[in-house]
């Protein structure tokens, strides 16, 4: 197989810690739970596991009603009572849409026509000679073009007259009560036919053993598609003499919520009812619902018009809804996007471990908080949850003091002051593997005790070399020597094996037998190249070598031992050991 398609036949997969714990076993489950509950409550509930249409709808509507209205009417000078009687014909409107109209109240002049004549009167027409008019002016607003002339509407009222329909229209107040105030008997039948086009469903409103005398009522009969006028506005708590004086716009809605599986098919209509225009009429700049039409016709003639201001209520049919039928696609789709819900146990006991085991709570609240002492083992989860990686920086070095049982982070630039000065930041020793000790020779096991004579340790705390002449001021041993490097470079090897005075490390037992034992450096060599000649000049192989065991020795981890420094005295114990033929030593490089 080609090496570029080595990198396509491969796998990866995240590495996971087990904590066994009976506390964060228990919230995992008990939010697993939770989970599992929810989502199985939605897919039920909503329905998720089918695959949803929305509906298309067609609207028929049939207004029924008669009313008697009684106006009053000038004749002759007179006024008088007429009764008229007003049937669909005369108070439905033809409308574009859902919608259908219902006049309840009017205003009419009758008898206009073209000519000229006086404005009515308001602060915008009122005048008090010709020089308060403008031939040839008109506005919105206005009931015709102005002829310049300041004419007498009644007594002694002048306006503009103007080139319109006359007499003008009067600028009144709908009446009250509204005239066609009994329109809150009237009935409308809606006929409703719906359509999903994606499962193939058809259906309508008015189903087959409906009974054609019921009316709507919204707990009694809750399926009948004949409604009341004035039942409409009761369910929105709204009085219909009201609004019927000024008119308004009312919304009839009708939701199907279609269950189109054959196990349990439901599709039944659902209605309710709102107010759509604004309720606070007295605040509204123009409230209600109006509009004017004309009624044409000729007298001796002369065409003549009757113009009638028409007060109403526009209703407005909203269909919406959607129907739904099972699929499998959908339920597998909706499967694989609540899996990671069950991540939530993850991230939750992910942050309780993270916050336990910061130093906030390790310094501030473990000392105080006796009940928050077993949350201490969170720092343990921690440890073997993540593994921490310092960035790679050329300014970073670790420092290992045999005196000390930490080891110290280095993480700046020196600037001439001897490493052996810098404090820096205090990094916990990891933990031995003594399993890489049974690799080594046989030789390195104790001889065999001698009788009576009892085992000595040396201790390293208890002997302290004196100082010598030439030993630089920052060694704490007595065994440092002065760095070869540059100047500029020289603050770097700058460092002891002690950062208090005491006896030098190289004069240990362990670093006789690990570091300086030329029989165990060739076997590490060999162990980790059996086939490597060693020739009579190998003390480079065995001085890198060393300088490597010495680093796992006193740093652990591998990370730490490839930044680790030396101290001074026990690299130049090892150069002593393990002499260069020629040339000078090259000091500490950074791996990266």
């Amino acid at each position: 197989m080609p090496a570029c398609c080595d990198d396509l036949f491969q796998y990866e997969t995240n590495k996971v810690t087990r904590i066994q714990s009976v506390n964060y076993g228990t919230i995992k489950w008990i939010i697993h739970v939770i989970v599992f509950s929810y989502v199985s409550f939605a897919l039920v509930s909503d329905k998720l596991y089918q695959r949803k249409e929305p509906v298309i709808s067609s609207l028929h509507t049939k207004v029924k009603g008669v009313a008697e209205v009684k106006e009053e009417v000038v004749e002759n000078g007179k006024k008088k009572v007429v009764q008229r009687v007003f049937d669909t014909a005369d108070y439905t409107f033809p409308l574009q849409g859902n919608s259908f109209f219902v006049m309840t109240n009017f205003l009419q002049t009758e008898g206009q026509e073209q000519g000229l004549c006086p404005q009515y009167p308001t602060r915008w027409t009122l005048c008090a000679s010709d020089r308060g008019c403008k031939k040839g002016w008109m506005d919105p607003q206005s009931q015709g073009i102005q002829t310049g002339r300041c004419v007498v509407f009644k007594e002694n009222q002048k306006t503009c007259e103007v080139s319109a329909w006359c007499p003008t229209e009067a600028m009144e107040e709908a009446p009250r009560p509204a005239l066609l105030n009994s329109a809150e008997n009237f009935t409308v039948l809606i006929k409703n036919n719906i359509h999903f086009p994606g499962h193939n469903y058809t259906t309508r409103n008015i189903l087959p053993d409906i009974n054609i005398t019921c009316t709507f009522h919204k707990t009694q009969n809750p399926l009948c598609p004949i409604f009341r006028l004035g039942d409409i506005f009761r369910e929105t708590g709204d009085n219909f003499s009201e609004v019927a004086t000024q008119g308004g716009i009312m919304g009839i809605e009708i939701y199907w919520d279609c269950n189109l599986d054959s196990w349990s098919h439901h599709c039944r209509p659902k209605y309710s009812f709102r107010r759509l225009d604004d309720k606070t009429t007295n605040e509204s700049l123009y409230p209600g619902y109006n509009f004017r039409y004309a009624k044409y016709y000729k007298e001796y003639g002369i065409e003549k018009r009757t113009l009638i201001k028409v007060f109403g209520i526009r209703f407005d049919i909203l269909v919406f809804g959607t129907g739904g039928k099972f699929d499998f696609i959908q339920l597998i789709v909706y499967i694989g996007s609540t899996l990671s819900y069950f991540g939530l146990a993850t991230v939750f006991i992910d942050l309780l471990i993270n916050t336990y085991s910061s130093a906030c709570c390790r310094s501030h609240v473990y000392p105080r908080c006796r009940c928050c002492e077993s949350c201490a083992v969170n720092e343990y989860y921690y440890r073997k949850k993540c593994e921490p990686i310092v960035e790679p920086k050329p300014t970073l070095k670790y420092v290992s003091f045999v005196d000390e049982s930490h080891i110290r982070m280095v993480d700046e630039q020196l600037l001439g002051r001897s490493l052996q000065d810098v404090k820096g930041e205090k990094v916990p020793r990891p933990l031995m593997d003594f399993t890489d000790l049974s690799r080594l020779p046989l030789s390195l096991e104790d001889p065999p005790p001698i009788p009576g004579q009892p085992e000595q340790i040396q201790l390293l705390s208890e002997e302290v070399v004196p100082r010598s002449g030439s030993t630089p001021g920052w060694c704490r041993c007595g065994n440092c020597l002065p760095s070869q490097l540059p100047e500029g470079f020289q603050c770097l090897e700058e460092l002891c094996c002690r950062r208090k005075p005491g006896a030098c490390i190289t004069t240990s037992e362990p670093f006789r037998k690990l570091i300086l034992a030329r029989r165990v450096l060739h076997f590490l060599l060999l162990y980790q190249e059996p086939l490597l000649v060693l020739d009579a000049d190998s003390n480079s192989q065995l001085r890198h070598c060393a300088y490597r065991c010495y680093a796992t020795w006193r740093f652990g981890s591998p990370d730490l031992a490839n930044f680790a420094i030396l101290p001074s005295c026990c690299r130049w114990r090892i150069r002593k050991e393990f002499p260069k033929s020629r040339g000078q030593y090259s000091g500490f490089k950074s791996p990266y």
